[in-house]
């Protein structure tokens, strides 16, 4: 693979499906080994459902997720849905919603997400066991990266309606296992590239149902090209070598 192909634009492109593979696959290690019966316990999905989604906001001390913010996170799901959802982990006493329609995590949401945190430490030891230098040189490499997307934003001005802003960056707890670290900032990363995604349908006249039904041709394959180059930004901070050794070590991850 020549130098062509790792520039930024490009492997943003290549990383995209490795990033989504390797996050949902932790997720569903936590959903099957301990993270459905955890909910369970604190009432269901009902109760729980949002703050898996905002745990690396909403986990941090005083962590709040403002309502532009939610609004980006959830641009692909009915608002009146979404409200009603809240709504109910409201009332199950998990977040809190202030008059401006920020969320934050009740005390129960609190210990709901330190809860959380632990059983994705534990299925995530198991699942890229005898993978620790990798693990440990991703994790890196993501928080370079991170760290970039958040210092380009910044110089971009209003970061509001930002789902990446939202919950960049994630909250690691002195201790976080590499896993979890792991685990969170790829998720913290998809929603970078989210944002840039919504930005390329956008400006191509699309609304978040119109891509949804947008079928594989020239159109589609032009936003996702346009994807790439506004989420290449982050990419500058590595090496062409880092972002192969990146892309290598996501698909030699179990999962």
């Amino acid at each position: 693979m020549n130098t062509v192909t790792l520039a930024p634009h490009r492997i943003a492109g290549l990383l995209a499906p490795a990033v989504d593979r390797t996050f949902r696959a932790g997720m569903s290690a936590g959903r099957d080994g301990g993270g459905a019966e955890l909910s369970q316990r604190y009432g269901g999905v009902a109760a729980t459902g949002f703050l898996v989604d905002l745990r690396t906001r909403l986990a941090a001390p005083g962590g709040t997720v403002d309502g532009p913010g939610f609004a980006a996170i959830t641009r692909y799901q009915d608002p009146v849905t979404c409200r009603r959802a809240v709504d109910k982990q409201v009332a199950h006493g998990m977040i809190y919603r202030g008059p401006d329609g920020a969320l934050a995590a009740t005390e129960r949401g609190t210990a709901f997400l330190t809860e959380l945190y632990q059983v994705h430490a534990e299925v995530t030891e198991e699942l890229w066991a005898g993978q620790d230098e990798r693990v440990v040189r991703l994790v890196a490499l993501l928080g370079r990266l991170l760290s970039y997307a958040l210092v380009l934003a910044d110089e971009e001005g209003d970061r509001s309606g930002s789902a990446f802003a939202a919950l960049a960056p994630p909250y690691e707890p002195d201790g976080t296992p590499p896993g979890v670290l792991l685990l969170n900032r790829l998720g913290t990363l998809r929603y970078h590239r989210a944002d840039a995604h919504a930005a390329a349908w956008a400006a191509a006249g699309h609304t978040a149902s119109s891509i949804t039904a947008l079928p594989t041709g020239p159109e589609r394959l032009a936003i996702e090209l346009e994807t790439d180059r506004r989420a290449a930004g982050p990419y500058a901070a590595l090496s062409a070598e880092e972002r192969l050794t990146m892309l290598a070590d996501l698909a030699a991850l179990p999962g």
